[in-house]
């Protein structure tokens, strides 16, 4: 029987420059947003969700984009801990959007703290 594996994944961890830890966090980082979703009451269909993998220097991007809401996961080239940014939006054409909100990568754990935050500042529909 395999054994399933009860650490949490360490957003924080540099992935830059390594393939494997790339792909880590960007199965994790979609993982996490998916909880969220559903943490926002999104059912499926409602969002889209998408990887951009970028060069080897960066972590790249993955996105939650719903009609009304734009989240982002990302590891930033400053090393700061806001990798997770939000925003209200109007549409998913709509890749502007309103005042961007930062908090860090390790609220990605608590989908439900995120989905409070997020509700707070952005009151998406």
């Amino acid at each position: 029987m395999p054994t399933i594996s009860k650490t949490r994944f360490d957003f924080g961890k540099r992935v830059a420059y390594d393939a494997d830890a790339k792909r880590s966090f960007h199965i994790n980082a979609r993982r996490q947003l998916r909880a969220l979703a559903a943490a926002l009451g999104f059912r499926p269909g409602a969002y889209d969700l998408r990887s951009n993998h970028g060069g080897i220097a960066v972590s790249g991007e993955v996105t939650l984009h719903a009609d009304q809401l734009y989240v982002q996961a990302s590891q930033p080239a400053t090393s700061h801990d806001t990798g997770v940014l939000f925003r209200r939006c109007e549409g998913r054409r709509d890749y502007v959007g309103g005042p961007n909100h930062f908090v860090s990568l390790d609220l990605l754990h608590e989908p439900a703290a995120l989905a409070t935050l997020i509700r707070r500042h952005c009151r998406p529909r």
